[in-house]
């Protein structure tokens, strides 16, 4: 059985050329390559994607395989600048990592395509905002998932609660009612950074903003200050440590004990709670981190995969129709349904229905957002001055002025020359 093969990098932004290569070599059966991350689709869904692929498009060889995570980026550069060991004619990226491929040069430019086919209008923010440049598309959205609120059933029901929160002020008053003797409220660590920027989106404020082609840390921004000022608020009503992120130690495990009422996390993390604690398995609910009033959930950091098509290939009409396949409602239904993704529109949230950790995903992923669009945003990420921006209001320091620094950090990275 072939698999699928994908990518991954960094992030960023500038303007490309469309695809040199409109054709298709003449004669015999044409090889087109997809890469696919390791992790992304089961092999069951690539078996049965390459059978239904090979079956509609005769003459067509689909050589599907999976690419591990580790050095990916280097390997995708080298398939766009044509210098790589091995080719590719559709390659899965992370939605935050498009940006620096777009820097490096070498993609084809989707923007027609999106529009008439692929019914872009409907495709979720945060999968396509990062794939696009001054109005023009190389990343089309294939998947998402986001963070949603996991709770302990049992203790909601002990605290007399019997529906979940859907605004803030709902949710403070919950966590508040949980949170009780050795029973945390929520768990949430000092430095979750993915949970303050939604906070900090909802409050209309950014992480950093571009002007005058220069990027700026805009933390220190009020409406920045007044999203930090609520991670506070629902930050004390748990134990959380204020010095260190959700993985140290991992989320998972402090919830599985037993005396946790929520954790803001990836459905996902279920399978670790229970696999934890089995005593926990059918006790877990989900519901959408709350937004600012009830007919709105409050914003997500998005993550997932976007789908590009490296400028060099001699394949681009089969390229279009590879991802024109697994954009399409039956492979959208089919990879949401077995994996528990959200599906890259909208108007496909429908398809997750029944499947709670999902469909909460799906209504926070209506409101989802990505990184900014700054080739260089990985560079903040591994230095990370929000992290101790965050540790810094948590322990009492002056907002403002720890704000200022980690924004002055943030400018001088997005900005400076390589």
């Amino acid at each position: 059985m072939r698999f699928l093969a994908v990518c991954t990098a960094l992030a960023a932004a500038t303007a490309l050329t469309g695809c040199g290569h409109s054709g298709d070599p003449a004669g015999g059966p044409q090889k087109v390559t997809l890469w696919l991350m390791k992790g992304s689709a089961s092999e069951d869904f690539v078996g049965k994607f390459t059978a239904s692929f090979e079956k509609e498009h005769p003459g067509v060889d689909l050589d599907v395989r999976i690419q591990e995570w580790t050095g990916i980026g280097d390997k995708v550069n080298a398939v766009l600048r044509g210098t790589g060991k091995e080719d590719a004619d559709v390659i899965e990226v992370g939605n935050t990592q498009v940006a620096q491929y777009i820097e490096t040069g070498g993609l084809c430019e989707l923007t027609l395509e999106g529009l008439r086919e692929w019914g872009s209008k409907d495709w979720l923010k945060g999968l396509s905002d990062p794939g696009s440049v001054n109005g023009a598309q190389y990343g089309v959205p294939w998947y998402a998932a986001n963070r949603v609120v996991i709770y302990n059933k049992d203790l909601f029901a002990n605290a007399g609660l019997k529906t979940t929160p859907r605004t803030r002020a709902e949710w403070i008053q919950t966590t508040q009612k949980l949170d009780k003797a050795e029973q945390q409220g929520i768990y949430l660590a000092g430095q979750n950074w993915y949970v303050l920027a939604g906070f900090i989106w909802d409050e209309g404020g950014e992480l950093a903003v571009e002007t005058s082609g220069r990027w700026v840390g805009s933390l220190d921004d009020e409406k920045a200050l007044a999203g930090m000022e609520f991670y506070k608020q629902l930050q004390a009503l748990g134990n959380g440590p204020k010095d260190a992120d959700e993985e140290t130690p991992p989320q998972s495990e402090v919830f599985a004990r037993g005396q946790v009422a929520q954790i803001i996390a990836p459905p996902g993390q279920a399978a670790a709670i229970e696999a934890a604690n089995p005593a926990l398995k059918g006790k877990l609910g989900y519901f959408p981190i709350p937004g600012k009033t009830a007919d709105r959930a409050g914003a997500v950091f998005t993550g997932g995969s976007d789908l590009i098509i490296p400028e060099k290939t001699r394949q681009r009409k089969n390229a279009v129709a590879v991802i024109t396949a697994l954009v399409s409602e039956k492979w959208q239904t089919e990879l949401a349904r077995t994996m528990s993704y959200v599906p890259n529109k909208t108007t496909l949230a429908h398809v997750v229905e029944g499947n709670d950790g999902a469909a909460s995903m799906a209504v926070g992923a209506a409101q989802g957002r990505a990184t900014p669009k700054s080739a260089r945003w990985a560079e903040i990420e591994a230095k990370n001055p929000i992290k101790p921006f965050m540790t810094a209001v948590l322990t009492g320091q002056d907002p403002k002025q720890a704000a200022r620094a980690a924004s002055d950090t943030i400018s001088k990275v997005l900005s400076s020359d390589r």
